[in-house]
């Protein structure tokens, strides 16, 4: 089961989860997650972002930790510096930031 984060919602502050994360609304502080998080098109993220993989459809600004994986959807936006074993960047995504893919 996933938790959601709606259109038309706006988080601020830490968000911490033991479960995965769908975002479509707006978050803005630190979002830490032991599985998966998706970010939705049109959802606004601005926040370190902590999580086992992290899937781009909207825009992200902040810095990106994942175990596991790390893919930029199309029309997906990520501004920031990636750590991560693996990195996916669609055609028609948008990535500016560094990249650690040390193992």
């Amino acid at each position: 089961m996933a938790t959601v984060i709606g259109q038309g919602i706006v988080i601020e502050g830490d968000i911490s989860s033991d479960e995965a994360v769908v975002v479509a609304g707006t978050v803005r502080g630190k979002l830490t997650v032991d599985g998966p998080v998706t970010i939705e098109p049109g959802a606004v993220v601005e926040a370190d972002i902590g999580a086992s993989t992290l899937s781009v459809g909207g825009l992200v600004t902040g810095n990106v930790t994942a175990s596991e994986r790390v893919d930029l959807l199309h029309g997906g936006r990520l501004v920031g510096d990636v750590k991560a074993a693996r990195l996916t960047i669609a055609d028609g995504a948008v990535f500016k930031g560094n990249v650690d893919m040390d193992g």
